[in-house]
């Protein structure tokens, strides 16, 4: 068993990185900033200049902003001037009314706002609000992760303020490994670990609530459909992408719909986290045997993005979905050999899968993702593996996942710049 104090320090870890969200991460990074300089301001900006780095700029671009039937970031910044609360974090939108919503369109057609392309930083979640009004000036600043402020100032002051508290945690710099994920997930007292199902609640509860209305490509209906159930069968496997994909079309779609995400990402915490419900339940696994494996997925996509960064050229759900391939391995009656044979099947798999920004589109990379973890886990458990012989796989599980990192995370860095050129230059 893994002990006391590294157990807390994991705890702290997932609390920081397994959050409610409401709608993308980075239009919602964006209006939390936008509404901590308007705090600080104490009044209603004139005008609003955004200054981001091209990460955020490319997941902003093309996604639905929840309750609005707006896609893009001025009406997020407009309704974070208006309605955003900071203490909301990424619900930050939560109080939006439909009058709200038509005072937040004015705002955005009076051209009050400016966005640009903050130049000459390295960091690749970096978003920079500066909100004025009757001459005076703040100036509030996020980056790391979504909701780590850095700097607030106002024009003329010193720094006030120099974080809230989430930079440089201790949890942040643990060092984790699969081994570690494995036996802290897997013996850890049940009552310390219980909190990740309510992961489960948020999750299923957003694929449900789908159901209700047309979201995006209506990717989950569609496999649920009576034509695809022809194709695919009235299976766990197609049970579960349909409720992947459903939860996914709702919160790219802008349904508002909170999620549970996971590294500032909420489709990497669905992806995290239906694929492992579905199984469970439609395994008859136990309660205990699902928040293991509920843990065992978000931990594992933690860890992985440890050494990845918050955002890259890589698709989130390539890492997600190798936790969730974790967690159904495990939910299987695999063991460790078994779930690092699933880590290094989805490896050989799924890298290189880019990041093209969020959209409504993303349910079909998911789709893939979540396909690709159920194969590789049934492989696993047939005592399959790709070896070391292959590709970019190493015998050690540690080192596939730091090969597939190291190529998000460096070698596909010119690759995120040709994705942000041709998005901002399509002549449609």
């Amino acid at each position: 068993m893994v002990d006391k104090e590294t157990r807390e320090r994991i705890i702290a870890l997932v609390h920081k990185e397994v959050v409610p969200a409401i709608g993308c991460t980075e239009p919602m990074c964006v209006a939390l900033c936008t509404a901590k300089a308007t705090e600080q301001l104490g009044q209603r900006p004139e005008k609003i200049t955004a200054l981001l780095s091209a990460n955020i700029l490319k997941n902003a671009m093309g996604v639905g902003i929840p309750g609005t039937g707006m896609t893009g970031l001025p009406i997020a910044i407009a309704l974070g001037a208006l309605i955003g609360k900071s203490e909301y974090q990424l619900e930050v939108l939560k109080d939006l009314t439909p009058e709200m919503l038509e005072e937040g369109k004015r705002f955005v057609s009076e051209g009050r706002i400016d966005i640009g392309l903050k130049e000459g930083i390295a960091e690749k979640l970096y978003v920079e609000i500066i909100a004025e009004a009757n001459g005076q000036s703040e100036t509030a600043i996020i980056a790391g992760s979504h909701t780590h402020f850095i700097e607030v100032r106002s024009e003329g002051q010193d720094v006030r303020e120099l974080s809230d508290g989430e930079s440089a945690a201790s949890c942040n710099l643990l060092p984790l490994n699969l081994r570690l994920v494995y036996d802290f997930a897997t013996t850890a007292p049940l009552e310390e670990i219980r909190f990740i199902e309510e992961t489960r609640t948020y999750n299923m509860n957003a694929a449900r609530e789908a159901l209700k209305g047309n979201y995006g490509h209506n990717l989950g209906k569609t496999i649920d459909r009576p034509l695809s159930k022809g194709i695919f069968g009235n299976s766990i496997f197609c049970h579960i992408i349909a409720r992947t994909a459903s939860a996914c079309d709702a919160r790219m779609g802008g349904a508002m719909i909170p999620v549970m995400s996971n590294s500032g990402s909420g489709n990497q915490g669905i992806c995290a986290t239906n694929p492992v419900c579905v199984y469970a339940k439609e395994n008859e696994n136990t309660e205990e045997e699902l928040i293991r494996a509920l843990m065992l997925s978000h931990l594992t996509a933690i860890y992985i993005k440890q050494s990845l960064g918050t955002l890259s050229a890589l698709c989130g759900c390539v890492m997600a979905s190798i936790g969730s391939s974790v967690g159904i391995t495990y939910l299987m009656g695999g063991n460790y050999e078994r779930i690092c044979a699933s880590v290094k099947n989805m490896v050989a798999n799924l890298t290189g899968m880019i990041c093209d920004g969020a959209k409504p589109s993303c349910s079909l990379k998911i789709t893939s993702g979540v396909s690709t973890a159920v194969l590789s886990a049934l492989l696993s458990m047939e005592g399959k593996c790709v070896s070391s012989q292959e590709g970019i796989v190493d015998d050690c599980v540690d080192k596939s996942i730091h090969n597939l990192t190291a190529i998000g995370a460096n070698g596909m860095g010119p690759t995120d710049e040709m994705v942000l050129k041709i998005m901002t230059s399509k002549g449609c």
